[in-house]
C-alpha cells in the first residue's frame, strides 16, 4: 500500500523539539552517558536532506561517536552515548502506546510510531506521512527509514507495508494466512527491498532483498521479536525474546543472552555502524552488547513509567 497524504496524518513532529545462543552476554561496563527528558515543544516539521555520518569512532562521546536511543511505550526517550536528546512523547497523551524507534540517516533525529501508525518526527527527520487516520486490520509493530532518511515503511502485524516519502511499495503479506504475526521489519542497503519477520521467525523477502533462510521450521523456545539486517545486506540477525541470536547468509554470531537469566524479555535488536555486532535491548531498559557494539549506558537505570519497545543507534 503506496500513501503519501499528508492530510492522513494525525500527529505532527517538529523540527525544534522536534524503529533480536549460545554465548554468555558479556555487558562491558563503560561511560554512562543516560539522558531521559520528555519534553515536546511546537513548531511544523520538515527537514532537507542531511549529510551522511561519515565515520565512527571509539567509545561514547563525539559528535561521531557511539551511541543510541531506546524508547518506552508512553513515548519517553532515553539518550546513551553520543546520541542527542530532539524531543519525545513523553508528555503527551497518545491514542495509542509507541511500538518503535528509527534514526535519521545522520543521528540528528528519530521518528516513534504507535501502533495505530502516528508517527513523531524529531530533529532532522522528516515527517512524511502516517496511517494515524486510517482504519487498520492490524495494529503497527515498527518503522524502518530509507537510506536517504525522505521516507520510512512503517508494518503491521498481518504484514501490511505502508510506504511514505521516497519509501517504495515492493509488496506484503496483507492478503497472506500467516502462521504467527509479524514483528519486525528490515530495509535493504540501497533500500529497493525488505525483510519481513514473524514470531515464528519465518522470514519473508521483497523487493531486491535477498532469501538467506528462516527459522519458521524451528522449534523456537521463546519467540523471535525483531530481525537487524547485515551491513553489507547480505545476511540478516534474528533476535528472541530470551536474548537468543539467529544468523543467516553473511551475518556472524558474536554471542546471545539465550543462557542468561533475564529480568525482562529482550524486546529489540539493532546492528552496529561497522556492522561487525548487535545490540539488545529489554523491556526493562538493559542493554546487551556483542561485537563492536559499545557500551553506553541503559534506561535500565532510569525509573521507567513504561516498558522499554524500541532501540535505535547512531
Amino acid at each position: 500500500m503506496k500513501v503519501r497524504r499528508r492530510g492522513l496524518a494525525q500527529r505532527v513532529g517538529s523540527r525544534g523539539a522536534k524503529v533480536a545462543t549460545a554465548a554468555v552476554a558479556a555487558v562491558t561496563a563503560g561511560s554512562l552517558g543516560l539522558q531521559v527528558q520528555s519534553v515536546l515543544t511546537g513548531s511544523v516539521a520538515g527537514a532537507s536532506t542531511p549529510a551522511l555520518k561519515a565515520h565512527a569512532t571509539p567509545g561514547c562521546a563525539g559528535p561521531n561517536g557511539a551511541g543510541y536511543w531506546q524508547v518506552s511505550a508512553q513515548g519517553g526517550v532515553f539518550t546513551n552515548g553520543a546520541a542527542g536528546f530532539y524531543g519525545s512523547a513523553g508528555g503527551m497523551e497518545l491514542n495509542k502506546p509507541i511500538v518503535g524507534m528509527a534514526p535519521s540517516v545522520d543521528g540528528r533525529g528519530y521518528w516513534l510510531v504507535a501502533s495505530d501508525g502516528g508517527v513523531f518526527s524529531y530533529g532532522d527527520a522528516p515527517f512524511e506521512g502516517s496511517t494515524g487516520a486510517i482504519h487498520l486490520n492490524q495494529p503497527i509493530v515498527g518503522i524502518v527509514p530509507t537510506p536517504d532518511g525522505q521516507g520510512y515503511w512503517m508494518v503491521a502485524s498481518d504484514g501490511g507495508v505502508f510506504a511514505f516519502g521516497d519509501a517504495t511499495f515492493y509488496g506484503s503479506l496483507g492478503a497472506t494466512t500467516l502462521n504467527k504475526p509479524i514483528v519486525g521489519m528490515a530495509a535493504t542497503k540501497d533500500g529497493r527491498g525488505y525483510w519481513l519477520v514473524a514470531a515464528d521467525g519465518g522470514v519473508f523477502a521483497f523487493g531486491d532483498a535477498p532469501f538467506y533462510g528462516s527459522l519458521g521450521s524451528t522449534t523456537l523456545n521463546k519467540p523471535i521479536v525483531g530481525i537487524a539486517p547485515a551491513r553489507n545486506g547480505n545476511g540478516y540477525v534474528l533476535a528472541a525474546s530470551d536474548g537468543g541470536v539467529f544468523t543467516f547468509g553473511a551475518s556472524t554470531f558474536y554471542g546471545s543472552a539465550g543462557a542468561l537469566s533475564l529480568n525482562k524479555p529482550v524486546v529489540a535488536i539493532t546492528g552496529t555502524f561497522i556492522g561487525n555486532g548487535y545490540t539488545l535491548a529489554s523491556s526493562d531498559g538493559g542493554i546487551f552488547n556483542y561485537g563492536d557494539s559499545t557500551f553506553c549506558g541503559a534506561a535500565g537505570t532510569a525509573s521507567l513509567g513504561s516498558a522499554i519497545v524500541g532501540l535505535a543507534f547512531f
